[in-house]
This record gives structure tokens, C-alpha cells and sequence, in this order.
């Protein structure tokens, strides 16, 4: 039986009791989850929904045989949220389609990222998921071609950078998590833009096509979906919130090609000139092997987690946990982790300053519309003031919380690698 670190709280014990009933069996901690009161369960479920795990343990309940163990409210509320997250996946579903065919007929080269492309590897179905936008693959001389389209579909580009573009459409202030799996009119695309590499080898030589929801669909080869999915995990790992779906996802691609040996070779072949391959998955597997079971085979591990710097494993050892059950928004203590990287040769995005003393307001969630309503201004405002204070308090209580571990970090530190 899996025992609770000393540290660990009881909503995290509980937390975690629900993420391990997707092991094969589930461990007996996951018993606890029998004799919850309501507000615990309660507690639980917002933690589900953020984590963007609700509909997979709904899911896994019924094929454990479970469900009748749950209470009646929630298996009444998980199902209901079901309900409402399949319209909405047809909806987006819809939307991608549509989007999609302007893009064939004008031409446009690019694939399908994330979502529909994950499924049947590390989806069971696509109304499981919990997803909250579109995202393409554009190689860089076809990306103006992609914006005119969005533009014409009535969206606005929202933020740009050398690598991606952000598009909303429809948006309108006073959603909250109550509206997570209902349909709405508003949708969200990120085009993510490949850059022309004269001579070199690029993503977009390997896609493969898939029919799906009669729409023939570009989609990234089979390597290069998985060795994205876990950078993307990597990447979240590496920031203040980290949902745990991203690593079960991820856990369920990797078995799935457990026993394909050729597959993990070539996987290994592609990475091999991309440090930040290697140590992303390793960390990704590592932590999903410290907070569930083995779950990798040898030809994964032996390339990524064994070449794990020791700093890194320790980080692991330490914060992994809070890392994946942890309540929104998140910590700082990634920044430690980043470090450790950054002495194994992985730069940092942003340097260390710049993220414990942020020197510019956050992006404003939803911009002015034209000839809009003094309400909506006002709902607006509210929106981004709300936003502002809410991580003005982060910034100050996980900002002492780092200037503390990041003084225990290095006592530690200075033991293990001695």
C-alpha cells in the first residue's frame, strides 16, 4: 500500500488516491475514496475539472465497475458534465473541419496538433477530453494564408510570437467554471508556426493522413506525435500549474507502443540531436513513474530517465508531488527544477528575475469589441481586475514560498551532489 509523504495534505492524499485508480490494479489507497463526506468530494471534483481529469475517471469508474460506488450526486454530476463535454466536442469538432477545408482549398500546408490526433493512443474518445482550443501545425510561408482565414471566420489574433499565433472568436466576459464542458459560441485557435529550414528535415515531410469525421486530416507521424505530446507535458511540468491529464495521456501513448521496439528506436534516432528531447521525456516519465508505477519500457527509459542529471531526480524526488497535486494556480517551485536544467544545458525561456518580479500586467483576457455595451466594458474590466489581483497575491505568497525552498534547495543540494 502506498502510505502519504509526511508533507503531503490530506486533499492531496485524496488527489492522488483518484489519480492511482488508473493503474492496473488500482492500489488500496484508492479505497479512501469510498468513505469521502461531501465536501470532500466536492474539494475532489474541482480538483478533477482543473486537471482536466473528470471525464477519465468517469470513464474508468465504469469500466473498474465502480460507478455504483460513487454517490449518487457525483456520478449524477460527472455525467451531466459528460453530457454537455460530447455537444461541445461536436461542436469543436465541427469547427475544426470547417477551418480545415478553407485551408485545404486554399492550399494551406499544415497539420493537425493535440487534440483529435491524440485519439484512439491516449484518448479512449474524444468527448474524455477536456479541451479548451485548436491548435495547427503552419509551415511559416503558408501562415499569412492561415491568418486571412481566421480573420474572415470573424477572429482576432490576440498574441503573436516567432513561433505562434493566438486566435479568439466570440469571446464574451462572464464564463467561469460552471460554463468548462458546455457549448459555447466563442472558440480558441493557436497556430503554431514551422519555420523554413532550406535542407533540413521537417515535421511536415512525415505527417500522415487520417480520415476522421469525414475529413481527411493531416496529422503528425506516429515519433513525432509522442515525442510532441511529452514535450508539451515537459513544457507544463515546467510552469506553475501542471494538469495531470497531460501525464496520464501521455502514460497511455507510451503503453500502448510498450512492445514496439522499432518504434522506440526510431523515437530514440529522432531525438538524438535534441538535448531538450531527452531530458523533457525523462523528466515527464520519471515524474509519472514517482507519482503512479512503472509504466515505461526500457527502450524509453534507458535514453531519457538514466541520463537524468541527479539534481533532477531529486527535484523529483522532493516536488513531484506537489508538482501534479497541487491546486490551482500553481506554485513557483518549477523555478528549482529550471535551474537544475538550465546547469544540464537547457536554457530557460525567461530568466529567473523575470519571473518571481514580473514587470508588465498580464494580457488582457478579452479585448474591446467594437461598438460594444457599456456593460460589457464594465464586465470586462471586472474580468482583468479580478485577474490582476489574483496574481499580484500569487506572485507575492509563491514568491516567499520559493525565497523559502530555494534556501532548503540548496543545503540539499549541496549533500546529494558532494
Amino acid at each position: 500500500m502506498r502510505e502519504a509523504a509526511p508533507a503531503q495534505s490530506r486533499k492531496q492524499y485524496l488527489r492522488e488516491a483518484a489519480l492511482l485508480s488508473f493503474c492496473d490494479p488500482p492500489p488500496p489507497q484508492c479505497s479512501v475514496l469510498w468513505s469521502l463526506s461531501r465536501r470532500e468530494w466536492e474539494s475532489l471534483l474541482h480538483w478533477l475539472d482543473l486537471s482536466g481529469l473528470a471525464l477519465y475517471f468517469l470513464d474508468r469508474m465504469a469500466n473498474l465497475q465502480f460507478s455504483g460506488s460513487l454517490p449518487e450526486f457525483v456520478l449524477a454530476r460527472l455525467q451531466k458534465n459528460l453530457e454537455d463535454n460530447t455537444e461541445r466536442t461536436r461542436s469543436m469538432i465541427a469547427e475544426s473541419v470547417a477551418i480545415q477545408q478553407e485551408f485545404q482549398s486554399a492550399h494551406v500546408s499544415y497539420a493537425v496538433l493535440k487534440g483529435l490526433s491524440l485519439w484512439p493512443c491516449s484518448v479512449p474518445a474524444p468527448e474524455l477530453r477536456s479541451q479548451f482550443d485548436l491548435d495547427f501545425l503552419v509551415v511559416e510561408k503558408s501562415a499569412s494564408s492561415a491568418k486571412s482565414i481566421l480573420e474572415r471566420r470573424g477572429y482576432r489574433l490576440y498574441q503573436a510570437s516567432r513561433r505562434s499565433w493566438e486566435f479568439k472568436r466570440n469571446e464574451r466576459p462572464g464564463l467561469s467554471l460552471k460554463d468548462l464542458y458546455k457549448v459555447q459560441p466563442s472558440h480558441a485557435v493557436e497556430l503554431h508556426i514551422e519555420p523554413n529550414r532550406s535542407g533540413q528535415s521537417s515535421l511536415m515531410d512525415r505527417l500522415e493522413m487520417r480520415n476522421l469525421y469525414e475529413c481527411t486530416m493531416p496529422v503528425l507521424s506516429p515519433v513525432d506525435l509522442l515525442l510532441g505530446q511529452g514535450l508539451h507535458a515537459y513544457k507544463h511540468v515546467c510552469s506553475e500549474f501542471s494538469r495531470a491529464a497531460h501525464l496520464l495521456e501521455f502514460r497511455r501513448h507510451v503503453m500502448a507502443r510498450f512492445n514496439d521496439s522499432t518504434f522506440w528506436l526510431t523515437l530514440r534516432a529522432a531525438a538524438e540531436e535534441n538535448p531538450r528531447a531527452s531530458l523533457g521525456l525523462g523528466v515527464v516519465t520519471l515524474l509519472i513513474t514517482h507519482v503512479m508505477d512503472n509504466f515505461a519500457p526500457k527502450g524509453l527509459t534507458e535514453w531519457t530517465v538514466d541520463s537524468l542529471p541527479k539534481s533532477v531526480r531529486q527535484w523529483v524526488q522532493m516536488y513531484g508531488r506537489r508538482a501534479v497535486f497541487g491546486s490551482f494556480p500553481g506554485t513557483k517551485l518549477y523555478l528549482l527544477l529550471q535551474k537544475e536544467l538550465e546547469t544540464a544545458g537547457i536554457p530557460a525561456k525567461r530568466q529567473l528575475r523575470q519571473v518571481l518580479l514580473p514587470n508588465h500586467l498580464p494580457p488582457p483576457i478579452i479585448r474591446a469589441f467594437p461598438d460594444e455595451t457599456v456593460a460589457v466594458r464594465l464586465a470586462r474590466y471586472r474580468m482583468q481586475l479580478v485577474l490582476i489581483l489574483l496574481r499580484l497575491r500569487f506572485h507575492l505568497v509563491e514568491g516567499i514560498r520559493y525565497a523559502w525552498e530555494s534556501r532548503r534547495w540548496r543545503r540539499l543540494r549541496s549533500r546529494f551532489t558532494s
